[in-house]
């Protein structure tokens, strides 16, 4: 297996994580992101920690943008032998609220961003036997109140990973998809919501996480090496996907409970 990884939202957050995880190993990356000073600070980093690479501006809802990465992936590595789709913005606000645009914005990039990147970069991953990571979200599977659009387009990821991981097993590309909760993050920089109120209440349940982007950039790293699917990094996720699927009428009640509470909030 040669080591080359292709990494979109690499210029910051867990984008830059993994990539510093992966290069810690001497790994070949390809970094790219909207932001061009971030890209170019995270392959700083990246080279001080061990690896090297080239970076490349790539806006995910841009097809051709994704194509063009690809190639250059064909022409400076040869190939590619995973790929992180991991380029997202958050949202939040309640349905009656969110307009049809914040609708479209949150599903061409943290939905179609990742379909896009998987066709893209597809005929490389079949000649390598490669993998796909895919990062999607907790709130995929929990469906948290006042981030339908959010929730909606995460859960679009782990079906579209879950279809992926079945069709793709004879061509031995493995497939992976990971559900973080919270987590200190940047994500807050890209927010989009109809209410100030809202963009605080999420920031203050990001800034409450006890685990860090690094901490997470290390737990897929170990979990892609044994080979998991679905990827949970927090403990608490990983309590409250068990009670879901033993138990969903609880924790529906228990979203309504808390949809209540961020209505009297947001008033």
């Amino acid at each position: 297996m040669q080591n080359r990884i292709m990494i979109t939202g690499a210029g910051s957050g867990l984008g830059r994580e993994i990539a510093l995880r992966w290069a810690r190993e001497g790994w070949q990356l390809a970094l790219s992101d909207v932001s061009e000073p971030g890209l170019a600070e995270t392959l700083k980093l990246v080279r001080e920690a061990g690896g090297d690479g080239f970076t490349l501006r790539c806006d995910v809802r841009d097809y051709s943008q994704l194509t063009a990465l690809a190639q250059a992936c064909e022409t400076k590595f040869g190939g590619v032998d995973v790929i992180v789709n991991n380029a997202g913005v958050a949202s939040g606000g309640f349905f009656s609220d969110l307009s049809l645009e914040d609708w479209d914005w949150q599903i061409s990039i943290n939905l179609m961003g990742v379909v896009k990147g998987c066709k893209a970069f597809l005929p490389l991953l079949e000649r390598s036997k490669g993998k796909i990571i895919n990062i999607a979200s907790m709130a995929a599977l929990m469906q948290g109140p006042a981030m339908s659009n959010y929730n909606v387009a995460k859960a679009g990821v782990v079906a579209l990973s879950e279809s992926l991981l079945a069709e793709l097993k004879q061509q031995e590309i493995g497939v992976h998809v990971v559900c973080p909760s919270f987590f200190q993050t940047n994500l807050m920089d890209s927010f989009r919501g109809p209410t100030p109120a809202m963009k605080a209440q999420v920031g203050k349940l990001l800034e409450s996480s006890p685990i860090s982007a690094a901490d997470i950039a290390d737990y897929i790293f170990t979990s892609v090496a044994n080979n998991e699917f679905m990827i949970l990094p927090h403990e608490q996720g990983r309590m409250a996907w068990a009670l879901k699927q033993k138990n969903p009428e609880i924790l529906y009640n228990e979203m309504a409970v808390m949809a209540e509470k961020m209505r009297a909030k947001a008033k």
